[in-house]
């Protein structure tokens, strides 16, 4: 990311056409407004953003983090700030109605807040009816945008200081990609890296590809600047973020495969390890495989989405590929790779699924053995296909298979993970150990989490670790000698 000195720009000029400079623009002059907020509080103003959903998220949350503190804003955990963001999330309706509820809390902290500021952005902005509800219901928010704008957010921000009432800037789609402007990272030692944005599958139950828009890759070029900078800035791990990564590449200029940018990824020096998620089995290629079995560097663990283990569901959800096809995927990577760990999402309760089909997929659990897997109850998503399906299944049978196939879930899981008791392993020390300040906390390659003696100078290491005692999903272990 370039260093942009925002006291050197020129803001009784033009504003820049080229993008990067028009926010950094923009920034320079939102600095000022939140200056002035700062004299009139008579201290620095705080901000605090709330993440809901998946790890692209979160890494968005970091990029409005990155200006909010450029432009002279306090980060801090609490939402009695004096702006309040909320990054949303909309794959399932519980999640919107979490954020309805916080809404209420934010509108009681703003009527003792004179000078409070709350916005929303995210997937569920993307929404129309959602929309609709927060203009007819809570007018007290101040700015709302969506996910195709995000990188417009100081712009907004200005807007937002110079007009009164709710200002909302919803984008349908977009073809821009804009990734060089400030980023604060919530880890030292690794970053979350966005190679694509948005999805052409179409699951039936899924409300993404209506949210996050087409797919759009970024330039091979402009990724491997960006991790080659954040290695320089002390990054050992990076995580490669898509809805598909398998598809990455498909759409530009001089196509380039998922596996040919991993192979390029993998010769910055001073990298450590290299994750990525997510992979859609239709289009998980040979190719891909053989890269991971060769690597050094990319992590021994691999999330594999089933859904359903019942064909005739997968063809209802959209999934393009058969249980059999999956199986003999599954059965492909564990033979090429055998170390490796396979997670995966699972959804109970699907339109038209009877005991039957949830057989098929306990089936496909007990075949592959997956290292863990998150299991989810059917959300009907309004404006998706499945939710027009007419044969809802039933609550109470629903609870029964979801029971049933976590049981199964859990028991195959504590035994993969166990397989590695008494080896020694490398370990990315990650925090120190929430419930015992004496120990510390770290991920081996392949996902497994590990609480070993140690101390906060370790964070950010990566350490050999013997894995003493598996318990259920982790271990305990010691420093390897």
């Amino acid at each position: 990311m370039q260093a942009v000195d925002l006291d050197q720009i020129d803001l009784t000029g033009a504003v820049p056409e080229e993008e990067t400079d028009r926010q950094y623009f923009f920034m320079a002059k939102a600095r000022n407004y939140v200056q002035a907020l700062a004299d009139t509080l008579g201290r620095t103003p705080t901000c605090c953003v709330t993440t809901f959903g998946c790890q692209m998220n979160a890494r968005d949350s970091e990029k409005l983090v990155g200006i909010l503190e450029k432009v002279g804003y306090r980060i801090i955990d609490s939402e009695k700030a004096d702006f309040v963001i909320f990054n949303t999330c909309t794959v399932r309706d519980n999640a919107n109605q979490r954020v309805y509820g916080r809404l209420g809390e934010l509108n009681g902290y703003k009527r003792r807040n004179p000078h409070m500021r709350i916005a929303l952005c995210g997937c569920m902005m993307q929404e129309p009816a959602v929309i609709e509800k927060l203009r007819k219901s809570y007018g007290f928010i101040d700015l709302i945008f969506g996910t195709h704008n995000i990188f417009k957010f100081a712009e907004l921000l200005c807007a937002s200081f110079e007009s009164k009432g709710m200002l909302i800037d919803i984008w349908k789609d977009t073809d821009q990609i804009v990734e060089d402007l400030p980023v604060e990272r919530k880890y030292s030692f690794k970053s979350g890296i966005n190679i694509m944005f948005g999805c052409n599958n179409f699951c039936s139950y899924c409300i993404v590809p209506y949210v996050r828009g087409r797919e759009r890759s970024r330039e091979p070029k402009d990724i491997l600047r960006e991790i080659e900078g954040l290695v320089a800035d002390g990054v050992v791990e990076i995580m490669l973020l898509g809805q598909n990564v398998n598809s990455y590449g498909k759409n530009l200029d001089s196509p380039m495969t998922f596996s040919e940018l991993l192979r390029e990824i993998e010769k910055i020096e001073g990298l450590k390890r290299i994750r990525f998620m997510t992979s859609h089995p239709k289009d998980l290629s040979d190719e891909l495989i053989q890269v991971m079995k060769e690597s050094k560097k990319i992590c021994r663990h691999l999330h594999l989405p089933l859904q359903s283990g019942s064909t005739k569901i997968l063809t209802r959800m959209n999934r393009r590929y058969t249980k059999e096809q999956y199986l003999a995927l599954a059965e492909k990577i564990r033979r090429e790779i055998p170390d490796i760990a396979i997670t995966t999402d699972i959804i109970v309760g699907f339109p038209g699924e009877t005991p039957e089909d949830l057989e098929e997929t306990i089936d496909v659990v007990k075949r592959v053995k997956f290292d863990n897997a998150f299991t989810f109850i059917y959300s009907k998503r309004t404006g998706t296909p499945a939710a027009a399906m007419e044969d809802q299944v039933p609550e109470e049978q629903v609870k029964v298979g979801f029971d049933r196939l976590l049981h199964v879930v859990q028991d195959t899981a504590r035994e993969q993970v166990a397989r590695c008791q008494g080896q020694i392993m490398d370990a990315l020390i990650e925090e120190v150990n929430e419930t015992d300040p004496t120990m510390v906390t770290g991920r081996l390659s392949n996902n497994t989490i590990v609480h070993v003696p140690g101390d906060v100078s370790m964070i950010g290491t990566i350490v050999k670790v013997s894995l003493d005692t598996c318990h259920g999903f982790y271990y305990i272990g010691h420093v390897a000698e």
